[in-house]
């Protein structure tokens, strides 16, 4: 089982602590790297995409990261191309 790491990433100006997995972290940065963004850049769109209520956005951050790591796998779209086999 992966342990739980806690880094701080700079939101609209703001030091906020997020607590993940290592694995979602590391799909973090492949996401990252897939759209030639930083972790902060894709960290901050997650964040502004929440929904939000009378006092803010509902849910924690941590939550809605490895939901959005889970549908950008579950993606046919955003999977890592297999090589192709020649039909016969």
């Amino acid at each position: 089982m992966s342990s739980v790491r806690k880094r701080s990433i700079t939101i609209a100006g703001h030091a906020t602590s997020i607590s993940l997995e290592e694995p979602f972290w590391d799909a973090l940065r492949e996401i990252a790297v897939a759209r030639g963004q930083s972790v902060a850049e894709v960290v901050t769109e997650i964040d502004a995409g929440r929904a939000t209520g009378p006092d803010g956005p509902r849910g924690n951050l941590s939550s809605a990261l490895r939901v959005h790591v889970l549908a950008y796998y579950r993606d046919p779209s955003t999977e890592p191309t297999a090589p192709s086999v020649p039909e016969d």
